[in-house]
C-alpha cells in the first residue's frame, strides 16, 4: 500500500495553482472540470507519478472553522520534503513568501512552516 493522493483546501484553486506551481515549483497533473470547480491535482517535477496533490475547494462548511483552528494554533496542513529547508526557506522569502515559523532544527529535522496564500499553513522538512 501506498499514498496515492493527499489534498489540502484552498480558497481559490486558480490562486492556490499559481502558488503552488510558480512559487513552490509543482506542476499540474490532472485538471478535469466538476461544475463550478474542478478536480486539480499537482506533483512534484521530480515524480510526475508520484504522490498527487488535491487542490481542494474549501466549500464544505466544516472546513473553515477547521482550518481557522489549525491556522490560529500554528499547525501546518501538511508538510512537503525538500533538500535544505535554510536554502528553501531562502528562495521563498525571496519570492515573497509569508513564513510562520523560521528554521527549526529540532535534533535531525529541521522545519519551516509558510503560508500557502489559500488558506493552509505548510511545513516544509528536511531529515538529515
Amino acid at each position: 500500500m501506498r499514498i496515492h493522493l493527499s489534498s489540502v483546501f484552498v480558497d481559490d484553486q486558480d490562486k492556490a495553482l499559481a502558488f503552488y506551481t510558480d512559487v513552490l515549483g509543482f506542476v499540474k497533473k490532472t485538471e478535469v472540470p466538476l461544475g463550478e470547480d474542478r478536480w486539480l491535482t499537482v506533483v512534484s517535477p521530480d515524480d510526475p507519478d508520484g504522490t498527487e496533490l488535491l487542490l481542494e475547494p474549501a466549500g464544505h462548511p466544516a472546513v473553515k472553522p477547521f482550518r481557522e483552528a489549525l491556522v490560529a494554533d500554528g499547525i501546518p496542513a501538511t508538510a512537503f520534503a525538500v533538500n535544505d529547508v535554510h536554502a528553501e526557506f531562502d528562495r521563498l522569502r525571496g519570492l515573497g513568501v509569508r513564513f510562520t515559523q523560521e528554521p527549526l532544527a529540532m535534533g535531525p529535522v529541521t522545519t519551516a512552516v509558510l503560508d500557502d496564500t489559500c488558506g493552509n499553513l505548510i511545513q516544509i522538512v528536511h531529515h538529515a
